[in-house]
């Protein structure tokens, strides 16, 4: 049989949505090509999730060694090597690299290294090839974004902090969402003094009004500089590195200023409006459920979208549409109670709905919350506190969110994130015993409402 189109699936793109949905559609048969101008593994394998948790996991040991001292060990903290840190850091990226590149070799689908265009609905043009497909999928991510103001030129981003030469003295961090108070936390946790500059009135839009608050409370005793309602106007270079002029008038000095004020759909130069692919005011391809685009033969995924822009998302929207495509199993994706968690100095993790939303969603509410110092820190001395809450439908008594602020925060809730998801109710977490001492035991024994 002749056929029609050079490819049945081209995929722009080979981060972690692009590469699921390549190698899925390549193990059912389907003949596949993945383009890639920059890096196998897209943001979170080289400039984004794992790079970012080597970094948390090493700013954490300054808290470890003074901890230790509690707990009956001498006063100690070792120099800290960034440029080994780095170098290390690469090695593991560059392990990752060629993890990515075996599974979709592997699995059949072949790599062409080089920036592609989209020609029309099925064709596409890559290193002076044209190349034609039946299906296209666009899994382009997104990029950071800087603003418009005098000096931004000086400024770096989230990319360019994992290759700095050496750890900045003074860091001054833009923004209030998870990457900004995670490099913050980083930084500082490294030894940096550091600045962070919101111009909205607490850190974190978009989570739990307790969680922000305490989130705030924790990073001013651990000594951050949190300079919220303000943004930063102008930045020049100085005879000691930087110095920002913030909107009250007041300057700031520094050897870094980092944006992390957002990220923009990454699909300019694609040719995707001139194949007639509907994108929305900020650039991000408009999809049904399906992840179908305006044309139909194009596909889009990913933060190139702008639903929810976490890889696991990704992941299982590229898998979707391969089983969609060429597994003959038809299926979307359910975005409700998606689990996430924010590696902060303390670190934040979350599921389901905060308060404000539920109060809007179910109406009447019940709130349980419990703060507490954990059993470490009796010995430890650090003046650092806990935070748990749940927020349950009065009417069906389902857990309707779950949130916590405190050590290994990410790992409790990805447990409890399948009881949300399930529909547990409030009185089947009371009828499951705790284990203890964990912190996460308070999930289950929390019974006294704090609020409805």
């Amino acid at each position: 049989m002749t056929r029609k189109y050079d490819l049945d699936f081209f995929v722009i793109g080979a981060g972690s949505g692009g590469v699921r949905a390549s190698r899925i559609a390549a193990t059912y048969g389907a003949k596949v090509a993945v383009a890639e101008e920059r890096y196998l593994g897209g943001t979170c394998v080289n400039v984004g999730c794992i790079p970012k948790k080597l970094f948390v996991y090493a700013s954490e040991f300054a808290d470890a060694f003074e901890d230790a001292v509690g707990f009956g060990w001498s006063p100690s903290r070792p120099p800290f090597d960034w440029a080994k840190l780095i170098a290390n850091k690469n090695r593991e990226i560059e392990r990752l690299n060629g993890i990515y590149e075996r599974l979709l070799t592997g699995a059949g689908a072949e790599i062409i290294c080089g920036r592609a265009e989209i020609v029309d609905p099925h064709t596409v043009t890559i290193n002076g090839r044209h190349i034609t497909t039946e299906y296209l999928l666009a899994a382009t991510g997104s990029w950071p974004t800087k603003p418009e103001i005098p000096g931004a030129e000086l400024a770096i981003t989230s990319n360019e902090a994992f290759y700095l030469d050496k750890l900045p003295r003074r860091a001054i961090i833009v923004g209030g969402g998870y990457i900004a108070v995670e490099f913050a936390g980083v930084f500082h946790g490294l030894g940096s003094e550091t600045t962070v500059v919101h111009r909205g009135d607490q850190l974190l839009r978009g989570f739990d009004d307790d969680l922000r608050v305490a989130l705030g409370e924790e990073m001013r005793k651990r000594g951050h500089n949190l300079r919220l309602g303000t943004t930063i106007t102008r930045i020049e270079k100085s005879n000691n590195g930087l110095v920002a002029t913030l909107s009250d008038g007041s300057t700031i000095e520094a050897d870094i200023v980092m944006y992390a004020t957002g990220r923009h759909p990454n699909s300019r130069g694609l040719g995707l409006e001139a194949a007639g692919v509907a994108l929305d005011r900020n650039g991000a391809v408009i999809v049904d459920a399906g992840s179908q685009t305006s044309v139909p033969s194009i596909y889009a995924i990913g933060d190139l979208t702008n639903r929810k822009n976490l890889t696991p998302v990704a992941i299982a929207e590229g898998h979707a549409l391969a089983d969609s495509l060429f597994g003959g199993r038809p299926r979307t994706i359910d975005y409700e109670n998606i689990a996430s968690a924010v590696f902060s100095h303390p670190p934040i993790a979350t599921v389901g709905l905060t308060e404000t939303e539920a109060r809007t969603r179910c109406g009447e509410i019940d709130i349980y919350k419990s703060t507490f110092k954990p059993l470490k820190h009796t010995l430890s001395g650090r003046d650092e506190k806990t935070l748990m809450k749940l927020v349950v439908d009065s009417k069906t008594d389902k857990v309707v969110g779950a949130h916590m602020m405190g050590a290994d925060a990410g790992e409790i809730i990805q447990g409890l994130a399948i009881a949300v998801k399930c529909g547990a109710t409030k009185a089947q977490f009371d009828a499951t015993i705790g284990i203890h001492p964990t912190a996460a035991e308070e999930f289950v024994t929390m019974r006294t409402k704090v609020g409805g």
